[in-house]
């Protein structure tokens, strides 16, 4: 059985403690939901569309305001400060962030791309799974895993690849790492610096400069490399293979990445929307682990801990002495197993919790109530497309249906995406014939329609709310709501995420392949990369929470996103009424 996937979010130094998903393109990958196509075709092979993390060079274009040469300085001295710490998430966070504020600036790029090696470097050594592939994979099965790897792109990708750039990228891959002191640690840690560095600098020279135009060629220069550092510096061949196969990966675009075991079993936990795990949600904040997001009922609220805490330490060792990867998977465990973190809410005094490990699952609607009951508008926060969205959808329409409901308000902001089949099924209750999404790809299996049907439509007039955070799926939904006239689009542009990426399971040591191999359009034949979708009525806002109810009105920041929604539910409704 095979699935398509799609992941929206940009999610550079982000992780989900509960799941612990490297998702991120260009910066970070990981940590976002995906979206999943079931294809009979195809049984070895599961389909995703896979999560943003720094467009390209068309999805900044035209959205940066002028720059601003003293804001360009100060940001890169902050990057390089931050890469000098080793704090390779946050360089990430920071370097995508001015590209979208200057796209046309200079080496905000090239230090996007140098942290994206050091961060996926330390997100590989920090996995446990993937250290023992290292220690007991031997090169002839690191050299089968890499040919295999190459076999899938040759496949599967929606490009034809360039053998010669993915095997340079390899190469690049293995100069950051012997420079990176987490894989000298892990693998060279009697090698003298010195003898290192000159093996470091010269490397190109030796490997890259045969001509390579197919990936027969490709996979002879990383054994010729890996044969070179075994002899001359002692490093383990699979060390070396795994850098080309990274590299390899990291170098189609921003979207397709190889998965270690461990990742690739937490994406299939995203489908599922469950985990073991604490409940939060984390992203590094200056060496500690700041909650973003505490699951309702999770053993973290149970606890006691809350969005906007910060973890400073977990089971004794700081946060600030570890990477936010090597934090967090300090976190998982067993279920019903304990950890102690080490909280502090600010203006209080740090204090030790003691949390249990348990089976969490996630909800993909929340906050779904009644906003105004004189004109019986209601409003629901879709998260994430993953299989249970639509059943959750359905109870949520129902209840909101039986307490009032005339229009609803479906607000897609920061849904970085999710299985592809549920964007449709969502699509499927409000719109009641016609193409919802099609996919197109190299490969012709991967040209796909995916259309409505009548039964069970929803007819209620609909507000849909989005930011630059809805991409993939949500980007699906509100494409097709605008395409088919079915309701009006508030907010501000979304992320333009276009592309369609599966997830190959591959043979060896249980890892994985993200791979595009599509792209997707809208009902009209539009396409979403590096476009989005543009919303009707444009706001510039806060996200928050809405207010429920009266008691929550004075201490609710203003989002006037929101209320321009429920001004335009108001007007569908009543027009006459509403001026």
């Amino acid at each position: 059985m095979a699935h398509r996937v799609s992941f929206g979010l940009r999610t550079s130094g982000l992780v989900r403690a509960f799941s612990l998903v490297w998702a991120s393109g260009l910066g970070l990958l990981l940590l976002l939901p995906v979206g999943v196509r079931a294809q009979t075709a195809s049984p070895s092979r599961q389909t995703a569309v896979s999560t943003p993390a720094t467009p390209d060079a068309s999805a900044r274009s035209g959205a940066a305001p002028a720059e601003d040469e003293t804001e360009i300085a100060e940001l890169l001295d902050r990057g390089r400060r931050l890469e000098g710490e080793r704090r390779w998430g946050e360089a990430l966070t920071l370097y995508e962030d001015a590209l979208r504020l200057h796209p046309t600036a200079p080496h905000f790029e090239q230090r996007l791309y140098l942290s994206r090696i050091h961060y996926d470097l330390g997100r590989r050594y920090s996995d446990r799974s993937f250290r023992e592939t290292v220690r007991t994979m031997d090169a002839r099965q690191a050299i089968d895993l890499y040919s295999e790897v190459l076999q899938q792109v040759q496949r599967h990708y929606v490009d034809n690849p360039n053998w010669r750039r993915l095997a340079d990228s390899g190469i690049t891959e293995l100069e950051v790492a012997l420079a990176d002191p987490l894989f000298l640690e892990a693998n060279l840690p009697q090698a003298p610096k010195a003898r290192v560095e000159r093996f470091r600098h010269d490397l190109r020279s030796r490997v890259g400069a045969q001509k390579i135009d197919n990936r027969h060629a490709a996979v002879e220069v990383a054994g010729r490399a890996a044969r070179l550092c075994r002899a001359e510096l002692g490093l383990a061949e699979s060390a070396t293979i795994h850098e080309f196969i990274c590299g390899a990966a990291n170098a189609l675009d921003p979207y397709s990445a190889f998965l270690t075991a461990s990742q690739l079993n937490e994406v299939y936990s995203q489908i599922e929307g469950n985990f073991v795990g604490l409940g939060v949600e984390l992203k590094s904040d200056n060496g500690a682990l700041l909650i973003v997001k505490v699951i309702p009922g999770s053993p973290a609220q149970r606890a006691g801990i809350a969005a906007n805490d910060r973890i400073v330490a977990v089971d004794g060792r700081s946060t600030s002495e570890l990477s936010t990867d090597q934090a967090a998977n300090l976190l998982q465990g067993q279920e019903g197993s304990y950890v102690t973190v080490t909280a502090v809410t600010a203006g209080q005094a740090p204090r030790q919790v003691r949390v249990r490990r348990e089976h969490v699952e996630v909800p993909s609607i929340e906050d779904a109530a009644i906003v105004d009951s004189a004109f019986g508008v209601a409003y629901l926060k879709l998260t994430c497309f993953q299989k249970t969205t639509s059943r959750d959808l359905d109870t949520a329409l129902w209840k909101l249906h039986r307490q009032g409901m005339r229009a609803l308000i479906i607000d897609l902001r920061k849904n970085p995406g999710g299985l592809l089949t549920t964007a449709v099924e969502v699509v499927d209750k409000f719109v009641d014939r016609g193409t919802i999404v099609s996919t197109h790809g190299r490969n012709r299996a991967e040209d796909y329609v995916y259309s409505a049907r009548e039964a069970g439509t929803w007819r209620v007039p609909l507000v849909v709310l989005i930011d630059g955070d809805s991409a993939s799926a949500s980007e699906i939904f509100a494409g097709a709501i605008r395409d088919f006239g079915r309701g009006v689009i508030v907010g501000s542009r979304s992320y333009g995420k276009g592309s369609v990426q599966g997830i190959f399971p591959l043979n060896l040591a249980n890892s994985g392949l993200r791979l595009t191999t599509a792209k997707f359009y809208s009902p009209k034949g539009k396409p979403f990369s590096g476009i989005g979708v543009t919303p009707e009525v444009l706001v510039r806002h806060r996200v928050a929470r809405p207010v429920l109810d009266q008691a929550d009105a004075a201490a609710a920041p203003a989002d006037e996103a929101l209320e321009e929604a429920i001004r335009q539910a108001r007007h569908k409704i009543a027009p006459a009424k509403v001026r």
